[in-house]
């Protein structure tokens, strides 16, 4: 299976910058199979994916998250302001792997 379909919530990045990141935390069982089928990982263990929030859709990477034992989506400004969702609000997501 090379698409996830999942329901997370919103939420922001306490980084120590000027920067604001938003994110969406896949459920680990999701992140296992990915793990699998995205093959040897890239960069910092990222997969890279087109994701879908609403109407929106776009191509990125989702990024291994330790405390989750999952990876994150980051969700980009334009997709939170066309989708009208901010921090806490639950998203429903597609991933896709991209080869």
């Amino acid at each position: 299976m090379d698409e996830y379909s999942f329901t997370a919530e919103l939420w922001q990045w306490d980084a120590q910058t000027t920067a604001s990141w938003f994110f969406v935390t896949m459920p680990p069982e999701h992140a296992a199979d990915l793990r699998l089928e995205a093959g040897p990982p890239r960069g910092f263990g990222s997969v890279r994916v087109e994701a879908t929030i609403g109407g929106s859709t776009w191509r990125t990477s989702v990024f291994p998250q330790a405390e989750s034992g999952s990876f994150v989506l980051p969700v980009k400004k334009a997709v939170r302001v066309a989708e009208g969702i901010d921090e806490g609000d639950a998203c429903e997501v597609v991933v896709r792997l991209v080869e």
